[in-house]
């Protein structure tokens, strides 16, 4: 994904957003990434991305989310649609 694909879509949170917030506050856990405009408070969708992203960040490695928005939002779409148990 690139740097202004929404990581969060809920509250339309860009990867770009989140990987700056990582640089400049380096939040000892995953969680406090919420601080981030609010990212991955919403549906809960994003949560596993935002902590990989932690882990990336902890690691030194690039931040990066495999796939492409539209494989993003898929995804995000099946997760709803199985939450609400349709």
């Amino acid at each position: 994904m690139e740097p202004t694909d929404h990581v969060c879509l809920c509250y339309r949170v860009e990867l770009g957003k989140v990987c700056r917030y990582l640089q400049r506050e380096n939040p000892p856990v995953a969680s406090l990434i919420s601080e981030c405009l609010d990212a991955g408070t919403g549906c809960g969708w994003c949560v596993p991305s935002l902590e990989e992203l932690h882990r990336q960040h902890q690691a030194g490695e690039p931040l990066t989310i495999e796939g492409t928005p539209a494989e993003y939002a898929s995804g995000r779409q099946a997760y709803k649609k199985d939450k609400r148990g349709d």
